[in-house]
């Protein structure tokens, strides 16, 4: 059997291919092997199973919540893929669609694990991680089989939250990754891996109408989950919830349009594709004069 590369996997959506596109292209720009280690995209719209359930009612944080092939964040289960895509052999990063590097993703791909199954940034209580990005050792996660486990949702099965938050997995298998590998929504000399993890704030979507559901403690607070509920009678599943904002930070906004402004001298991405994205509402229309505004920036320094 031929030896494996390691690979970083995207998941991603079409509302997200963009971000996952310049993504892609981060983590080759900024590694001084980036022929050591694969890149690929996984996108909801190949794996059928996720469509199948759209409308469906699935278990999320204690309550039934309806499934929205559609959303923003739907690629979401896609996160415990790797492992049957790399035939349960070999290393793998698992990474959002909004997650750049800045660093070299071969100093995570080689690190020791110290015999753990999974290394994440640890968030919230002892026993939440951030899933958003992940180090695995694919060879030790051969209960991962993630249409099946999506499936256990819509039968009261398995809980999304505890999922997503590794809160199912022992314990024992999973290792801390510093923060400066999944860096939410702070860029500094150490990160390693942006992740512009607020979702109102996404750099590429600012002035945009706002198209995903927002959070919902509605278990903890009745009322908010009535008040959605109502808004969405009213005036549709997005409809008052406004626009998406400026990223407090111009060095991240510099950052992500610069990677895309390269991006697309490389070829890597076309003005064709950013124009469709951009009449769909999926990236910001003034997208091409903050590249020429941000061309040059420090903050692409490598």
């Amino acid at each position: 059997m031929s030896e494996q590369k390691p690979t970083v996997f995207i998941h991603t959506n079409p509302k997200q291919q963009v971000g996952a596109l310049v993504s892609e292209y981060s983590f080759k720009r900024n590694s001084k092997t980036p022929d050591a280690f694969a890149v690929k995209i996984v996108s909801t719209e190949d794996f059928p199973w996720l469509k199948a359930k759209e409308g469906q009612t699935y278990l999320r944080d204690g309550l039934m919540r309806e499934w929205l092939y559609d959303d923003l964040q739907s690629f979401t289960p896609l996160r415990f893929t790797p492992p049957e895509l790399m035939g349960y052999r070999g290393r793998a990063v698992m990474v959002d669609p909004d997650v750049f590097a800045v660093g070299d993703v071969m100093e995570l791909l080689t690190r020791d694990m110290g015999g753990k199954a999974i290394l994440a940034r640890k968030r919230g209580g002892d026993k939440e991680y951030a899933s958003s990005v992940m180090l695995l050792d694919c060879a030790k996660l051969t209960h991962w089989r993630v249409e099946a486990q999506f499936n256990e949702m819509f039968d009261k099965k398995r809980d999304y939250m505890e999922w997503i938050s590794l809160k199912l997995e022992p314990q024992a298998s999973i290792g801390d990754l510093e923060a400066e590998w999944n860096d939410f929504d702070h860029l500094t000399p150490q990160t390693k891996l942006l992740h512009n993890t607020k979702r109102w704030t996404q750099p590429w979507k600012t002035g945009l109408p706002v198209d995903f559901t927002p959070s919902s403690k509605t278990r903890r607070f009745a009322p908010l989950g009535w008040f959605r509920r109502a808004r969405e009678a009213v005036l549709g599943r997005y409809g008052g919830l406004g626009t998406y904002k400026r990223h407090p930070d111009p060095k991240q906004e510099a950052f992500f349009f610069g990677l895309l402004a390269e991006a697309m001298e490389a070829g890597h991405v076309s003005r064709a594709l950013v124009e469709d994205e951009m009449a769909k509402n999926h990236v910001r229309h003034d997208a091409f004069e903050v590249m020429a505004r941000v061309a040059g920036s420090p903050a692409m320094a490598a």
